[in-house]
């Protein structure tokens, strides 16, 4: 048994005191509890176990990845553990946090100025460039099949859909009323959203996104809508992930940063869930669903990531000094 067999398995709790006055349920999947601290701890063992079986690693490989920070810690940890060389490049906009965490965990860092994917110093362009000048095996989580397979279900292990839908059973539901989840490569909402759909069809999968990504728009009109700054990290996208499937979806919400970061406070304070600013987006989009009612099941969602690699980021810095002020002194 190494870190690969600890990922996963992860606990459901319904949310309380933050869905005061609605009748419907929601229940929040807690993928921070990871060991990498995110959701996409699946994703990493995905592509490692995918890319061993092929041949496409072999012992002392290099790893590259165009990351926002979790996929990266994620196959940081199988790196460590395997004996491979991970090479993370990240836009400059991510939190400084994550870049500290992968040098930490014996990555090498590679920080790339913002620019959409049409430009040549997008961080996924230059992870796929350098990959193809040196060799180097691009994990490609954006468009790698294995990344579904880690949510959909694969032979050895459940997907995240498999767990969430032998949970609710536990709680004696019968289905999922609604399955609500942010995109950063549509792995998570695609794969677990087929897998629930097949259970039942009946179940609604429905996508957060920050305001100022494309691609609620796109899901509701089939048209991207406009390509806005937002503050969030590691979701939304001005363009379609080949991993996100729209005919798995049903509806997008759009949510502010403003929204998203007053749900994470109150998930801390109220919830005792130490989570990231995505988590927030996906709370606020799921309480509008479950909010609507006509679900033939609770609705869940998920803890994407951790507080602990946002402390450096600007909404996170006014949090902590809103607190500090508070602070009274003896005397």
């Amino acid at each position: 048994m190494d870190v690969i067999d600890a990922i996963g398995n992860t606990p459901l709790i319904r949310l309380k005191r933050v869905t005061e006055g609605l009748s419907t349920p929601v229940y929040i999947k807690c993928e921070h509890l990871n060991p990498g601290g995110s959701i996409k701890d699946r994703t990493a063992r995905a592509i490692v176990l995918d890319a061993e079986e092929k041949g496409l690693l072999t012992p002392g490989a290099t790893m590259i990845e165009g990351t926002a920070g979790n996929t990266g810690v994620g196959l940081a940890l199988l790196a460590s553990a395997r004996g491979y060389r991970l090479i993370c490049v990240l836009p400059e906009k991510m939190a400084v946090d994550k870049r500290i965490a992968l040098r930490q965990l014996g990555s090498e860092v590679i920080i790339t100025r913002n620019g959409p994917l049409t430009q040549p110093h997008n961080f996924r362009n230059v992870a796929k460039r350098l990959a193809e000048e040196n060799g180097w095996f691009l994990t490609n989580q954006f468009f790698n099949p294995a990344n579904l397979g880690a949510h959909y279900g694969t032979a050895k292990y459940p997907g995240t859909g498999e767990e969430v839908l032998a949970q609710v059973k536990a709680l004696g539901y019968s289905t999922v009323g609604a399955f609500v989840m942010s995109s950063g490569t549509g792995g998570t909402i695609s794969g677990s959203g087929r897998r629930l759909k097949e259970h039942d069809k009946s179940t609604q999968v429905v996508l957060a996104d920050p305001i100022g990504s494309s691609i609620a728009d796109w899901v509701n009109t089939g048209t991207l809508g406009p390509d806005g700054p937002f503050a969030v990290e590691g979701i939304g996208s001005g363009t379609v992930p080949g991993n996100l499937h729209r005919d798995v979806l049903d509806s997008a919400e759009k949510v502010s940063d403003a929204e998203a970061f007053a749900m994470v406070e109150r998930l801390v304070k109220e919830e005792g869930l130490t989570v990231g600013g995505s988590t927030g987006v996906n709370v606020v989009a799921a309480l509008r669903v479950a909010a609507r009612g006509g679900l033939s099941g609770p609705v869940v969602t998920i803890a994407c990531d951790q507080w602990d690699r946002y402390k450096s980021t600007a909404w996170m810095q006014a949090w902590m000094e809103r607190e500090a002020a508070a602070v009274t002194l003896p005397g």
